[in-house]
């Protein structure tokens, strides 16, 4: 037996869940399960949500016994809007009966604005949500309006529910957290990854492919809030590939790169910078295991721009994907807090990640190159939490960038060379498959020294100074600039070396 029922929104309450507030709709009920296996019921739920909504709105579904797969279709109008005008834009997601604090207990599953409609049974689920038990009580399907029109977002929720006997779940499976490596070495890697779990359009397989092609030896995995894809890594990792686990925490105020986490671990985003959550869930991060990164800092999309500061970041990607003006902002923003750091300082490393979501998005382009004791999770983690790296454009840009008293001590690149103020030093950069491009010496003053490297891609640039003259030291590789008066585009960005006590 199969009905369809519109219902109004409803009662509506407005509720605080511990961050932003949060409209709750009214209940949508079924009837008692249908004894027939396979028999379905359909209900429907129309509504107008206005501008100013609230950041997530939560329609209430009671789900009774017996039920082997949900399934939600959406939809909403689109009209055209005149240029300057923000139009609609409706994302969605499921909680189930644990309900919906923050926190994510009861998390099923997100898809933002990336699929029209979802399921989920015991043994299996569309991209992006999880399968599981289906167990009877209030579930919650999350409407999160991220743009509304002026004149409001006409929306409609179809539920259907199909009875029977669920299949036994699946036990999930997650890639290995080390991989055959080259002991202490620089491996390459790729932190900023979307597949057809959240917005991408590419499978773990067709990534792990490009990957291996680009050159890297890890990966790691950041659906937009949702870990539904850590269970599906396992065969594309392999012996040559390293794939992390995490996901890019996908706030109104910013998203954060959960980089290297606990298989199966969740981080919600349902808050904002004034809601003062973040530190909760930047420790959620570390706890297992992972590190905390803003993303694109100074992206212009909207809810890109980092407002939650940096106190609590493991690294910054100052590089996301084809670099752009916001890249340059997010790179001298970076830069202009090396210069407290280098007093003895807590400081933040760099890193850069290509942000690739379907063809023609090359992944690896940019990647992060990590000084690590191995190809493990815990040893690249470690790689990059000390700086121990740099961004490079492709596999095949090397950078190598040292700094050398005259009595043999050296440090190179997250490190310190602890010698007096006045103690000369030299800045050796070497660098390899950069042709026409030039190499540029950046202090705590500003670019010190650039030299043209050889028409070959391969040189080497050595320049003297002091602790006094330079608190830090770090190199840029750039293009040739297509602007005049500005930077070219870079081949590959180092951490600094730090100079002095």
């Amino acid at each position: 037996m199969c009905t369809d029922a519109e219902h109004a929104p409803g009662r509506r309450a407005l509720i605080v869940t511990g961050a932003a507030a949060a409209l709750t709709l009214g209940t949508v009920r079924f009837a008692s399960a249908a004894p027939r296996e396979g028999a379905r019921s359909t209900e429907a739920v129309r509504g107008t949500l206005d501008p100013g909504a609230a950041d997530f709105v939560y329609l209430p579904v009671e789900i009774p016994r017996g039920v082997k797969e949900i399934h939600v279709a959406y939809a909403y109008e689109r009209p055209a809007q005149p240029p300057g005008t923000t139009g609609n834009a409706l994302d969605i997601g499921i909680f189930d009966q644990r309900g919906t604090a923050l926190g994510g207990e009861g998390f099923r599953g997100w898809s933002g604005g990336a699929r029209s409609e979802f399921f989920l049974r015991s043994d299996d689920a569309t991209p992006g949500y999880l399968p599981g038990s289906l167990e009877p009580g209030v579930w919650y399907i999350a409407l999160a309006p991220y743009t509304v029109a002026p004149g409001g977002l006409a929306y409609e929720v179809r539920i259907t529910l199909t009875y029977g006997a669920g299949a036994p779940p699946r036990t999930p499976v997650y890639p290995p957290e080390r991989a055959r490596g080259r002991g202490r070495d620089w491996y390459r890697g790729d932190c900023h990854l979307h597949s057809w779990y959240s917005d991408g359009r590419r499978t773990p397989a067709e990534i792990a492919a490009l990957a291996r092609a680009a050159g890297l030896d890890f990966i790691n995995s950041s659906e937009h809030n949702t870990h539904a894809a850590h269970a599906h890594w396992a065969d594309a990792a392999g012996d040559d590939l390293l794939v992390l686990l995490g996901e890019e925490v996908t706030t109104r105020n910013g998203h954060v790169l959960a980089v290297g986490t606990d298989p199966g671990t969740f981080v919600d985003w349902r808050y904002r910078a004034r809601d003062n959550r973040f530190g909760r869930f930047a420790r959620r991060i570390r706890q297992a295991g992972g590190l905390v990164v803003p993303a694109h800092p100074h992206a212009t999309c909207i809810g890109c721009n980092w407002k939650f500061g940096f106190g609590e970041a493991d690294a910054v990607e100052v590089w996301n994907g084809p670099y752009t003006p916001d890249d340059e902002v997010s790179l001298a923003d970076w830069d202009g807090s090396l210069a407290v750091a280098a007093r003895g300082g807590r400081w933040t490393p760099a890193i850069g990640g290509s942000d690739a979501h379907r063809d023609p998005d090359p992944v690896g382009a940019p990647q992060t190159v990590v000084l690590a004791d191995d190809l493990s999770r815990r040893a690249v983690l470690d790689g990059i939490r000390a700086g121990r790296c740099y961004i490079a454009e492709s596999k095949d840009v090397t950078v190598a960038l040292t700094a050398a008293d005259g009595r043999g001590r050296q440090a190179g690149i997250g490190g310190r060379l602890r010698v007096a103020a006045d103690a000369p030093v030299t800045v050796r950069v070497e660098v390899a498959g950069v042709p026409g491009c030039t190499v540029r010496v950046v202090t705590d003053q500003g670019v010190l020294h650039t030299e043209t490297v050889p028409a070959s891609g391969t040189g080497t640039v050595r320049w003297r100074t002091t602790p006094r003259n330079a608190a830090y030291v770090r190199a840029e590789v750039r293009h040739a600039p297509s602007v005049p008066g500005l930077p070219g585009a870079p081949a590959a960005l180092t951490n600094p070396v730090f100079l002095g006590g």
